[in-house]
């Protein structure tokens, strides 16, 4: 039996956001929050100009580096303000000056926030002749994702930009979406370094950490070195990238604490889990655990994502009422599970199964929800 304890209620975290971390993760976080190994300084304490956090900025950087078999040409940022400032950073330093539209896809809830945040004008996105929606799943309910050859896409625009998994809807591409001649840009925040990815196929990928990488506060920009030369001239220092490649992130004052973290993460990734096949494989058995529990319970549990687009990292579903949804989260709670209620936005159920949650973690959810349906 599930017994809430503050202990079970990290190992049951299924947030959308920040998420939970890993065990061993979280056991040295709390120990440098009092003295980080070595230094003898609270990690809440120690300069930002010390040797130390350069050495770890060099370091943290190396592995994403090598997480993601990256040539040199790529720099790792480590930026703030979350993907929310990308979206419009990403626009105004690729896309002020051109004489054809940038080309996104609408496929979920921060998609279209990314299209929204890229508008640089007061006109309506549909009416901005800065951006072309080349793919809307609007209509649809966001059930479903497009395939590359669905899109009539421009050869000759500056860029073009999709949301690799959609946390809210719980949609994932398994397929590199775009054309490699255009400069391909892709908000990776909720499935970077889950699952290998062919990284050099993209000129600039970022993701802000709370999801699979850390705590809130950083956001990883990975940028091809030949991109930074096509920014736009004018942005301020700050939204430049360049200013940060330069800097190696430490341009102002950078999140301290969330970068540390974000170093762990890397190291638990290489040395405990295995990599990124490793981690991704883990992933897809979480997943189809949720995904079997949800396709054999005879329609009491209702995914309405096509099966072929369903997300590894966010399995959403719905009960057969409002009513049974606020009594499973109710009971959910109870036991110690934590984060399942859906976006503010569609409501329902949503467990994610970010790389800190653990196989076994599901497995007592699946449990769960099939005592759930037996006893209703």
């Amino acid at each position: 039996m599930i017994t809430s304890t503050p202990t079970t209620r990290n190992l049951l975290n299924f947030s959308g956001g920040p998420g939970a971390l890993p065990e061993s993760v979280l056991r040295q976080v709390q120990a440098s929050i009092e003295s980080v190994p070595d230094v003898g300084l609270s990690i809440l304490g120690i300069s930002h100009r010390s040797k130390w956090f350069t050495d770890l900025v060099l370091d943290t950087e190396e592995r994403i580096r090598n997480l993601l078999k990256l040539s040199k040409d790529y720099h790792v940022l480590f930026l703030q303000g979350g993907a929310s400032q990308q979206f419009a950073t990403v626009a105004m330093a690729f896309n002020q000056n051109t004489k054809h539209p940038a080309e996104y896809l609408d496929t979920g809830y921060w998609s279209a926030k990314s299209i929204e945040g890229a508008s640089l004008n007061s006109k309506p996105v549909e009416k901005s002749p800065q951006i072309r929606v080349a793919w809307s799943g609007r209509d649809t309910q966001y059930t479903r994702l497009p395939r590359n050859h669905e899109l009539a896409l421009n050869k000759d625009a500056p860029y073009f930009h999709y949301v690799s998994n959609e946390t809210v809807e719980g949609l994932q591409f398994k397929e590199i979406m775009g054309l490699d001649s255009v400069t391909r840009i892709c908000d990776m925040s909720s499935d970077f370094l889950s699952a290998p990815i062919l990284a050099e196929r993209f000129s600039l990928i970022y993701a802000h950490a709370q999801k699979n990488l850390g705590p809130a506060g950083v956001t990883i920009v990975v940028i091809k070195d030949a991109l930074l030369k096509l920014i736009e001239p004018g942005l301020p220092a700050f939204l430049d990238y360049r200013t940060h490649a330069l800097a190696h992130s430490n341009f102002n004052t950078p999140p301290v604490f969330a970068i540390y973290v974000v170093n762990l993460i890397a190291k638990w990734l290489d040395d405990e889990v295995g990599g990124l096949q490793r981690m991704h494989e883990i992933n897809q058995q979480k997943a189809l655990c949720l995904y079997d529990q949800i396709d054999g319970s005879d329609h009491f549990y209702k995914n309405a994502v096509n099966p072929m687009d369903r997300s590894l990292m966010n399995v959403t579903f719905r009960l057969p009422s409002a009513a049974l949804e606020e009594k499973f989260l109710k009971h959910a709670e109870s036991l110690g599970f934590s984060g399942l209620g859906g976006h503010r936005s569609v409501g329902g159920i949503r467990a994610s199964l970010y790389n800190g949650v653990t196989l076994n973690a599901v497995r007592q959810l699946s449990e769960f929800m099939h005592d759930f349906r037996s006893n209703v």
